[in-house]
């Protein structure tokens, strides 16, 4: 400390130079307090006596908790939030070695979307953490937590981003593995959602009587062209050719960009639309809206829907289940229209499109039947048994 006159107290170590108060210019004691520790002289202000509080008793209590090592000194305090700072710059956290992980993906055409899902579940979990101070029950917490509201398929999405940048950063040296391997859930979710002809008429008349100004449209477009959400919320205007009838979604679930024909009905709610903006369902101030999901669901509880149904990925199931119960549509187009990078996930409405081939065999069964039983006399019949 500067050298300025030190006045004694009634406490040994204990003195006080004369200063100001940094607020009000009036003057002020300040505490200085010498002690002895590992042979070395050590002189440091205790505090000052407005601004801090600060009494000789004080001082010489703070004096006594730093001989006995009770307490730091001022250099040792400044040393130690210095290493600190340190130790921060060099740790290789969760959220550090996504950013590096990001920098050497901006061209893929999935980013967005794991941007999203970083953003909303693996940074709140795991961001301040290195991989190495992850336990298995971390992981565990949040697959149960997630499994309460989102399906088996975005929990495996989830956690598999969180692995894919932990052996990004051990691949390449930043930081050590975690010691166990995440586990996804057993299965995808298969859940496929549908509605009878009745709740279908009182979801339409539910959205008719709404008066969002886009979710209504938005559950017609899922029910009529089978869009995702996601699709929906990014939808901008140049995406939109109405002359060709085609729809092109940029970066799309599939990895990909994807092209999805534009049926009359969906054609006729989005020319119905203000084209006030770049997208199509804008938020505040014209920008990219990014939930709807209230305004959705109050929908679907007027019409009195389950409470399980999905608002909008529900309606992309029905529409789903429509054109491959009508019978008309091949499962290779049905993926195509849905986007699905997979086959896989389209073969949940394999099924329906079966019924209805079954139903169309049993026509035909019932037509024979009644020929080989008389039905048509007076017609020349061929024997069933020589078919």
């Amino acid at each position: 400390m500067p050298a300025q006159k030190r006045f004694p107290t009634d406490y040994p170590g204990v003195s006080f130079i004369e200063g100001k108060a940094v607020t009000t210019g009036k003057p002020e004691r300040i505490y200085v307090i010498r002690y002895r520790k590992d042979g070395r002289l050590i002189e440091e202000k205790a505090g000052r006596q407005f601004q801090d509080a600060m009494t000789p008793a004080k001082a010489a209590r703070i004096r006594s908790e730093r001989i006995e090592g009770k307490a730091l000194s001022n250099q040792e305090r400044r040393e130690a939030v210095q290493a600190a700072k340190e130790a921060e710059v060099n740790r290789w956290t969760i959220a550090r070695l996504w950013e590096e992980y990001k920098a050497g993906k901006s061209n893929f055409k999935g980013l967005t979307t794991d941007e999203n899902r970083f953003k909303n579940f693996v940074q709140p979990a795991f961001g301040s953490k290195e991989p190495g101070e992850i336990i298995p029950l971390d992981v565990d917490r949040l697959r149960v937590k997630l499994l309460k509201t989102h399906s088996a398929g975005t929990v495996k999405n989830v956690l598999e981003l969180l692995r894919r940048v932990i052996n990004f950063g051990v691949k390449r040296r930043l930081c050590p593995p975690t010691g166990f391997v995440i586990e996804m859930p057993k299965g995808m979710s298969m859940k496929t959602e549908d509605l009878d002809p009745e709740e279908l008429a009182a979801l339409l008349e539910a959205i008719e009587k709404d008066d969002h100004p886009h979710a209504g449209p938005m559950m017609k477009l899922a029910l009529f062209n089978g869009m995702r959400k996601s699709e929906m919320l990014k939808l901008k205007w140049q995406d939109i050719d109405f002359n060709r009838g085609f729809i092109n979604l940029p970066d799309a679930k599939s990895g990909q960009d994807e092209k999805i024909p534009l049926s009359v009905p969906a054609k006729g709610i989005l020319e119905g639309l203000a084209h006030d903006g770049e997208y199509v369902f804008p938020g505040r101030s014209g920008a990219r809206r990014v939930y709807i999901q209230r305004y959705v669901n109050r929908i679907r509880d007027r019409a009195g829907l389950p409470k399980g149904f999905r608002a909008l990925h529900g309606l992309r199931h029905v529409y789903a289940s429509m054109l491959a119960s009508s019978g008309q549509v091949d499962m290779y187009t049905l993926q195509k229209l849905l986007t699905h990078k997979s086959p896989q996930m389209t073969q949940r409405y394999a099924h329906l499109r079966d019924d209805t081939l079954k139903r169309a065999a049993e026509v035909a069964g019932d037509i024979f039947s009644g020929l080989a039983n008389g039905g048509n006399k007076g017609r020349k019949v061929v024997g069933i048994k020589n078919l």
